[in-house]
């Protein structure tokens, strides 16, 4: 998590330089911000959340819209096929926009026929369990899963890190667990009723939970400790080391966006995320920020990283 303390604190100096001439006359009609999931998931939290400050920045409501399924492709691809005026824009996460071109042929290529606008986080996925599970900590959950005759998992969808992030771990300890795909946040109601025996879920979708004793929290996937859950160790710590799978979001506009648009809504994204940073750590989001160059080479890093995984998985991990 110290690259993100690091690009943020860049991204306040980005915010208070000199810009490029700018078009005083974006927005000047409502902005429309695509989720590719459904309400409630962590991409809708910090997309309203973002959309709040842009509005009253910039004079234009910026209306957030859920387009799910196919584990986010559908409201990518609807972004990527409308006008590239800055008046349709997606806030955008691991899956639909490194893993699933990997996953399957699709009819758009993430990479390019979207622009990267800036990054508005990273987040941990912490691996929760129902409380009537037997596993009370990470040790008992590895003894567990190795014994249980049979064991599902949900996720937000096939190809997110949620889905990706128990597959890894599976495949880590040598077991075999059924994968039930959701399309988005309600991947924890069954978890909640104890029909799924665990999941990986980030932790913003799932932190009300975890403090009403509703879901036990295990261990996070990322190689670092989560700020907002300090005492839960990682996986890789617990044993495993390397292991890292969390997930990012973001903002992007269809290919063509010119660059004028990109300078605004990076501009202003930048100049927010120092006022909801409290509130984005207390929810499990750290923010990052930086420019658009940064986030286009991050994601580039990202696709090449989980490519790699997917080719190794894939007749599995579908």
């Amino acid at each position: 998590m110290n690259t993100a303390r690091a690009l943020l604190a860049a991204a306040a100096a980005c915010a208070c330089t000199a810009t490029p001439a700018l078009s005083a006359d974006y927005p000047d009609k409502p902005v429309k911000v695509i989720v590719a999931f459904t309400a409630g998931g962590t991409t809708d939290t910090l997309t309203r959340s973002m959309s709040n400050a842009l509005s009253k920045k910039l004079a234009q409501p910026f209306v957030v819209e859920n387009k799910p399924g196919a584990g986010g492709n559908i409201g990518t691809e609807f972004v990527v096929r409308a006008a590239p005026d800055g008046h349709t824009l997606i806030v955008n996460s691991v899956g639909p926009i490194a893993v699933n071109a990997s996953l399957g042929k699709l009819s758009f290529d993430p990479l390019t026929d979207l622009i990267p606008m800036v990054q508005i986080a990273t987040v941990p996925n912490v691996l929760v369990v129902p409380p009537s599970s037997p596993a009370k900590d990470i040790k008992s959950f590895l003894q567990f899963v190795k014994t249980a005759p049979s064991l599902n998992y949900s996720s937000t969808g096939v190809g997110t890190s949620s889905h990706l992030s128990s597959y890894m771990l599976m495949d880590e300890l040598g077991v075999e667990a059924t994968h039930v795909p959701y399309k988005g946040a309600d991947a924890v109601n069954d978890l909640l009723a104890g029909r799924i025996d665990f999941m990986f879920a980030t932790i913003p979708s799932v932190i009300g939970q975890i403090r009403a004793g509703k879901l036990r929290p295990l261990a996070v996937s990322t190689l670092q400790r989560s700020a907002t859950l300090p005492d839960l160790p990682t996986i890789a710590e617990s044993g495993y080391p390397g292991f890292d799978a969390g997930s990012w979001f973001g903002f992007f506009g269809p290919k063509g966006t010119p660059p004028e648009v990109v300078a605004v809504i990076n501009r202003e994204v930048n100049a927010a995320l120092p006022s909801l940073h409290a509130q984005m750590l207390h929810e499990g989001a750290e923010p990052v920020g930086g420019t658009p160059a940064q986030f286009a080479k991050f994601i580039r890093l990202e696709h090449d990283k989980w490519a790699a995984l997917v080719r190794k998985f894939a007749p599995a991990a579908n």
